[in-house]
């Protein structure tokens, strides 16, 4: 399908040429196509590539995906339409859709959470506590990823004078909640300690609002970048026939 779209191509586009539009190296062009995010050029009986105005779209369409779908899914998306299976690529930017709304909801959920918190006084230890696997299990986590946040100085967790083991008090498990929905948000730990440190010791949501902040706006981000890619594929589905 690819080659005999080529042929009704006027223009014989060199990899410099796609490459110059945007700031693109020809090595770079060269290895889109061989990626499958270009379909396959045609070659001069000397070996030389010779593009066309549909892999000027390709290569428009695929640097358009890539804000809002990120390169592994932008790339499959590409190959898939390439390879003629345009309802895969549909099924990839369906679930592109539905993990941006996934983490909205888990933005929404994290400014819940600490709405609920009572930042406003320490919070008070409980007479029992609980400890690292029933805590993870209510988390959806690994012990394993419990002990590495309290490495990481996210969780405080004290320990049982007569067992050694962890016991998460009311304090421990809502620093613990906060990790985890900052981690699903996508935050590294180097930035979601000092977070929750504030939450510990600040008495406010102030000193989260930059984040938050910030988090809404590379959502909405994604979410304009997903249009703009939506709409530069379209018109190379269209050129494709």
């Amino acid at each position: 399908m690819g080659k005999n779209l080529q042929s009704t191509e006027r223009p014989k586009l060199r990899p410099v040429d796609l490459a110059r539009e945007h700031g693109l190296s020809t090595q770079a062009v060269r290895n889109y196509e061989e990626a499958g995010i270009l379909p396959a050029a045609a070659r001069s009986p000397h070996g030389y590539r010779g593009y066309t105005p549909l892999h000027a779209g390709a290569l428009r369409a695929f640097l358009a995906l890539l804000p809002g779908h990120g390169h592994p899914t932008a790339t499959a998306i590409m190959r898939a339409v390439n390879e003629g299976a345009a309802e895969e690529a549909f099924r990839l930017i369906d679930e592109s859709h539905a993990q941006l709304l996934e983490d909205r909801r888990t933005l929404r959920a994290v400014e819940s959470a600490l709405r609920d918190l009572d930042l406003g006084s320490p919070a008070t230890p409980e007479p029992g506590g609980t400890f690292i696997g029933p805590l993870a299990r209510r988390l959806g986590i690994r012990p394993a990823t419990l002990r590495a946040w309290e490495d990481a100085g996210l969780v405080q967790p004290r320990r049982d004078p007569r067992t050694g083991y962890r016991v998460y008090d009311e304090a421990a498990v809502r620093d613990a909640r906060l990790a985890h929905q900052l981690r699903r948000g996508g935050y590294p730990l180097e930035r979601i300690a000092p977070l929750i440190a504030h939450v510990r010791t600040a008495g406010g949501l102030a000193p989260l609002e930059a984040a938050l902040t910030e988090w809404h706006g590379r959502l909405s981000a994604r979410g304009r970048a997903m249009l703009a890619g939506a709409a530069e594929l379209d018109g190379y589905l269209r050129a494709r026939g």
